[in-house]
Order: C-alpha cells, then structure tokens, then sequence
C-alpha cells in the first residue's frame, strides 16, 4: 500500500493532538506531508523540527520528518492528493455542536480541490457531518462533481474516519489501532483504506459515513456512563461513610463487574463532549447518556464543596481566617501524565479556587511550564511538589500523574488532605 501514497501529497488540516501526529505518522513512512493550521505559532514550531504539544516521542518523530524533508507546515491550504481534516469540534453553552472550524476547514480545501482528491474528516463530529462537509464544498466547488450528487463517479472522494488513540500513547495507537472507515460510497472508503494502510497496522474496518460518525460518539458515552457510575457511587459512600475505594476493589473482585475509579470530573474533548453530539440529534432517545453527562460535569462542583469545608476546618483548628489558608492543588491536566488541560475538571476547580482564594494558591503540574493566564491573573503560583506541600494547610489531589503515585509525602502536621483519585488516602 505504501507505493499508492510514494509520489502523492497529503495535506492535514489541524495540526492539534491529533493532526500532528497523523501527520508525522505518514510523513515516517516516507510521504510527503502538508501540514496546515491557523496558529502561526504552531506553523514556525513544526518547520523548525519542534513541537508545540507533548506527546511521548512525538518531537523525534517531528524533526526527523522535518529534516527529511517530508513533512513542512504552513497557515493556508496548499494543493495535494489527499485531505485530513482534524481541527477542533466543541460543544456552545447549549451543548450544541460548533462545526464552525469543521466548515472552515472543508472551504479552506475546496479551493485547492482538484479532481480525483479524497477529504477525510478525522474530527469526531455528529452523525451527518461528512454529508455536511461534502455539501459545503460542492457549494464552493460547483466545477466539480461529490459523492453526495453522483455517487460513485464524483471527481471527489469523501469519507470519514474518527481518531481513537490514548494521549500520551497517540503514536503507537495510530500505527496498532482499528480504524473504522465510512465512505459516502464504497469507493470513497476504498480511497481512504488505502490511504490509512500506510501507516495503519491495525485492521481498517468498513462501513457507512453515519455509522462510523455514530460509532466514535458511542465508543465515548459508554465510557462517559461507566465513570458516571464510579462518580456518583463516590457521592453515595461519601453520605453513607463507606471508603469508595475499598468498595470498587471488593466488588471487582466478582467475575463480572468492573466498576472504573472516581474521580473529579471528566475532562478532554472527547468524553466531556462527544455525548452531547448523540444528546443533540436524539435528545428525547439519550435519556441515560444526558443523565450520565450531567452526573460528570457536576462531580467538580461537589469537588469545591469538599476543599471549602477543608479550608474551614484547616482555619478552625489554627485559629486563622479562611484568607490566610494556603492550598496546594496537585495536578491541572484532564488525565494522568500529559500536558492537555482540555476541558479538564482539575483546571475548571482551580479557577473557581482561585476566584475565592485568591493569592492562596499553589498549584503542582509536572508537565506545563506556564500557567493559563485564567490561573496567573489571580495570583496562582505553579511550583515544585515539595515547596506546595511544604506550605499548604490543604492539600488537593486532582490528578494521579506518576510523580504524585511514586511518592506520597508526608504531610504536615494539622495540613488536611482532598484526594479525589484515591491515591495519597
């Protein structure tokens, strides 16, 4: 299959989480490689042979591909063979899906379209979004025939196949991973088959555009309800003072139960979002996948709840006003290990906590060097583990990266401690 892509051009647009490391997946495999995004930044970054995000291993694969000569980025669509659209798909205040980058993105490549070209949209999306994007760029491109108008003998190729991979595994799980693949017509997938057998050692599965759209969307609710599950079971013991720790680990132990670990929230872009693309095509149908949305994204707000009694008590027993507290907040990112902070329930606490306590805070996260500006504006101070814990009175655990799991401290006599992952308990 690599011989299909040896003398083709590929073009990525997005060069995110995911879009960075498909491109430098197929620029490894010696194709050449366009990578396009807004963010000049970005764009200077990648040319120079660097990174913008962390990824384990990403930055060697990056400026190998770079020095190389296949892989080069820029801030406008350049003419290739084949299109990758990976760019953001958030949620608005109303849980709707903003398709505005994805619509961006698709008349961005329809004015370098050229007949025989395939677009694969990569961005989980709700279910119709390829016909969507086929529509946009049949509307900016009417010298050209889509898959939508004529089917199988359209000049374009349309398909979509929705990104799986684990943050901080992204590279080995592009290359070992399944793909589903749903074209608008079978040949459209058989485009977009070939186009991923170079790279992709896992099986490329096919079927229709709605359902491999539908099929990442479910892949995540159902783990989005099963941590609903594990949070709202830690609300229960927390009532009832029963340790949710101790109860998982004895109820696992039955041959068919697999209950996953509370946590503070739910975080990242997909299983903090994806379900409500299914909430808002079916909202009467999704009664189970809202509820669990719902169970999620309040779990920070009893989070704050427990810190605020912690702060109370701390100032109680030192005869101090609650003002002269000192938190230590252990972790920002939306999971173990990495530097995303995407949609994560750590951050969300801490910029609360930093509404309410302001200059009180120190916050620990091993993999960012620089605080978001929501964090730094109210006198936040990210520092070393051993200089947070050393101050606080209380000490909330957020995130169980390797280097909070490897150590636990000693605390301080008279400090308090919030874990919400279990860990230092």
């Amino acid at each position: 299959m690599l011989n299909a892509y040896k003398d083709k051009i590929v073009s990525v647009i997005g060069l995110g989480y995911i879009g960075l490391p498909s491109a430098a997946a197929l620029a490894s495999r010696g194709v050449k490689v366009i990578g396009v995004d807004i963010n000049q930044h970005a764009v200077d970054t990648i040319n120079q042979g660097n990174v913008h995000i962390v990824e384990p291993e990403l930055d060697i694969v990056v400026r190998a591909a770079v020095n190389q000569g296949y892989l080069q980025a820029t801030t406008t669509p350049q003419p290739a063979d084949a299109f990758l659209i990976a760019v953001p798909t958030p949620i608005n205040r109303d849980h709707e899906p903003d398709m505005s980058y994805v619509e961006a993105a698709a008349k961005s490549v329809a004015s370098v379209l050229k007949r025989g070209d395939l677009v694969i949209l990569e961005s989980t999306s709700p279910v119709g979004a390829t016909e969507q994007i086929a529509d946009w760029m049949a509307e900016a491109r009417p010298d050209l025939t889509f898959p939508q108008q004529f089917g199988e003998n359209s000049d374009i190729r349309v398909a979509h196949c929705p990104e799986r991979v684990l943050p901080g595994h992204v590279l080995r799980e592009l290359v070992e991973n399944d793909r589903v693949i749903g074209g608008l017509t079978p040949k459209c997938s058989a485009a977009a088959v070939e186009l991923y057998k170079v790279f992709v050692e896992g099986e490329c599965v096919v079927t229709n555009a709605r359902t491999a759209e539908m099929c990442k969307l479910t892949e995540n609710a159902s783990r989005d309800v099963s941590i609903a599950f594990a949070n709202e079971l830690s609300l229960i013991c927390d009532k009832l003072g029963v340790d949710v720790w101790e109860l998982i680990k004895l109820a696992n132990r039955h041959p068919r139960v697999n209950i996953l670990q509370p946590g503070p929230g739910v975080g990242g872009h997909c299983i903090a979002v994806d379900p409500w693309f299914i909430v808002s095509k079916s909202p009467e149908e999704s009664q189970l996948i809202r509820t669990a949305r719902l169970v999620n994204s309040s779990k920070p707000r009893w989070v704050e709840e427990k810190i605020h009694s912690a702060v109370a008590a701390a100032a109680g027993k030192k005869g101090l006003q609650p003002s002269a507290i000192k938190i230590a907040c252990m972790g920002l990112a939306f999971k173990p290990d990495i530097d995303d902070l995407r949609e994560s329930p750590a951050l969300e606490i801490v910029i609360h906590l930093g509404d309410k306590y302001p200059e009180q805070i120190y916050v620990v996260e091993p993999n960012i060097d620089t605080l978001p500006p929501e964090l730094a504006k109210h006198g936040v101070i990210l520092s070393a583990a051993n200089e947070a814990l050393d101050n606080a009175d209380v000490v909330v655990l957020l995130v169980d990266h390797r280097e909070f799991k490897e150590r636990v401290p000693v605390l301080r006599d008279g400090t308090l401690l919030v874990d919400t992952r279990g860990v230092w308990r």
